[in-house]
């Protein structure tokens, strides 16, 4: 059953500004998970590069590039949209790995799904 994890209140999130990492367990492993707000929406994804599976963001929380239109893995240069995490340049394998986000009442919130669970101490 879905469950929906409160992540931070909505204003942390500007458009094109910083994300809010969390930690999560993606298929039996413990990683990370980002959400940035871009276009007025939140949207969410595994911090994993679809190139090479090695987080994404060059400085801690910052994954857009300099334009503030597209998501950037610092490693290779690898360019993802925003909207879908689908990749429009660059080394790429694919997309990012989505993770549904809502919110409510002035708080974000990601959900779990049978293969995403938050990380329990």
């Amino acid at each position: 059953m879905e469950q929906l994890i409160p992540l931070c209140p909505s204003a942390d999130l500007l458009n094109s500004g910083e994300g809010v990492p969390f930690e999560v367990i993606y298929c039996g492993r413990s990683g990370r998970g980002f959400a940035i707000r871009y276009q007025g929406q939140v949207y969410a994804y595994l911090n994993q590069c679809s190139h090479v599976p090695m987080e994404m963001d060059y400085q801690p929380n910052h994954f857009f590039d300099s334009t503030g239109h597209w998501l950037m893995c610092s490693t290779h240069g690898a360019i993802y949209a925003p909207q879908t995490g689908h990749c429009r340049m660059g080394p790429c394998r694919g997309g990012l790995i989505k993770i549904g986000t809502s919110e409510l009442d002035g708080v974000v919130h990601w959900h779990t799904a049978p293969n995403l669970k938050p990380l329990e101490f």
